[in-house]
């Protein structure tokens, strides 16, 4: 049996524990979870107790983000980390260009060489903040054609939101294991650490880098109680531990540099674990689209499956926004997004199909970036269209799209400013957008 075939074969027998920001605990092997206490003087079946801490001690009990782990092996136990090529990942302040104000399209990722693994297929289009100062994001696009084999992965910058394209994952976490399907999105908090199985031959997507404060569901304010992304959608591994001995590298993302340690042993090694500093994996189609049933485009906010809050309410750091399968009613309404300037910055990912504002161009595995202030809107064969179109209800569900909006600009990394497969001539699709004024 094949690497991806045995992945796959595990990836199908998976479950869960439900619930968003919940106090989950799972154990691997009967009583390895101590009740009453987290650090008794001596941790059940020989394992070592060890708390990983997301947020600050002191921060607010609602914003804390913590896990005990109970391990074979504690995680002070490794050698030495040096520093290791960064290969194509970079990481804020983004310095290696000026910000751009013109809009931005790029076709997907090339294929990667053969043997080309999750990490090493990691590809920076841009981003902003400073990774140091926990503040920005970053974006990064994957291609690969290979599983990480006898490696593992830990950003200590921020936390992962991936979002496949093309070909399901694997991801084998410290605290158990998720399988993460194209239409699926996996979060991976900072400091955990993983190795991503490919499930299929090949694997592409875009991943979001969140040095921010981390991933929340929105709050709903007058939409009341429920809506959008439903807390018990949001699937944590339960415990499953790698007992094994043998050398392992283990990458570890620092203030924007990769460094690398060989352990004599497997760090997925956590028999049992509890806490609310957990991965999940999220099926965007279970995303309850609310939207208008009278008159007039929503702004798209209404379609935010997670938020990184800052220091000004309502304004965040990033948001993950799905344009996910819905029904357009509006009457007397231009139902494609309007043309817009927006004082946030948005990069646009396409999973799968079309996007209801472009007819050509934005192909899944590409991505769009329309920085603050930039104009942009649907394109003028959708604008033609959809002016002219009989407005009876009609049910969006050919594509599915997806969107990061951030606080601040973002800029480019030279190698996605230089790219090959960036497109040339973006600014064609607004031409022809006559002159239709009759006073």
């Amino acid at each position: 049996m094949s690497g991806t075939e045995q992945a796959r074969k595990t990836a199908e027998t998976l479950t869960y524990s439900a619930g968003f920001g919940n106090e989950h605990g799972s154990e691997a092997v009967p009583g390895a979870l101590p009740h009453g206490r987290n650090s008794p003087q001596r941790a059940p079946l020989g394992l070592y107790a060890e708390q990983l801490s997301g947020s600050a001690f002191t921060e607010p009990r609602a914003h804390n983000r913590r896990s005990w782990l109970y391990r074979i092996r504690p995680s002070a136990a490794h050698p030495p980390f040096v520093r290791v090529d960064n290969g194509a990942v970079r990481t804020a302040p983004f310095t290696e260009a000026v910000p751009d104000p013109n809009r931005l399209r790029w076709d997907p990722l090339p294929e990667p060489a053969p043997g080309t693994d999750f990490l090493a297929g990691l590809w920076t289009l841009g981003g902003n903040g400073d990774a140091t100062q926990r503040t920005g994001m970053a974006i990064h696009l994957y291609s690969a054609n290979s599983s990480m084999t006898d490696r593992v992965f830990s950003d200590s910058d921020g936390e992962l939101l991936i979002v496949p394209e093309r070909g399901g994952l694997l991801v084998r976490t410290e605290l158990g294991l998720l399988r993460v399907e194209p239409g699926h999105v996996a979060l991976v908090p900072r400091g955990v650490r993983f190795r991503v199985e490919l499930l299929d031959a090949t694997a592409r997507g875009y991943v979001c880098e969140n040095y921010g404060q981390p991933f929340v569901l929105p709050d709903l304010g007058p939409i009341g109680a429920n809506g959008l992304a439903a807390a018990r959608d949001f699937l944590a591994p339960v415990a499953a531990f790698e007992d094994r001995e043998g050398p392992v590298e283990v990458v570890n993302k620092f203030c924007g540099n990769l460094w690398s340690a060989t352990y004599d042993h497997s760090p997925l090694d956590v028999v049992a674990w509890h806490g609310n500093h957990t991965p999940y994996v999220y099926d965007l189609r279970r995303f309850n689209v609310l939207g208008s049933i009278s008159f007039d485009h929503p702004d798209p906010s209404i379609f935010t499956v997670l938020t990184s809050p800052s220091d000004t309410p309502g304004l965040a750091g990033v948001d993950f926004v799905v344009f996910a399968p819905r029904w357009l009613v509006g009457e007397d309404t231009f139902r494609p997004p309007y043309f817009h300037r927006n004082v946030m910055s948005e990069y646009m990912g396409l999973i799968e199909g079309a996007y209801d504002a472009k007819a050509g161009g934005f192909v899944p595995g590409g991505g769009s970036l329309h920085n603050m202030m930039s104009a942009h809107g649907p394109d003028r064969e959708t604008f033609d269209r959809a002016s002219a179109a009989k407005l009876k209800p009609q049910k969006i569900d050919d594509g599915l799209a997806f969107m990061f909006e951030t606080r601040w600009p973002v800029t480019a990394t030279a190698q996605a400013a230089a790219a090959d497969h960036l497109q040339h001539g973006y600014d064609d699709v607004w031409q022809g957008l006559s002159r239709n004024f009759r006073p």
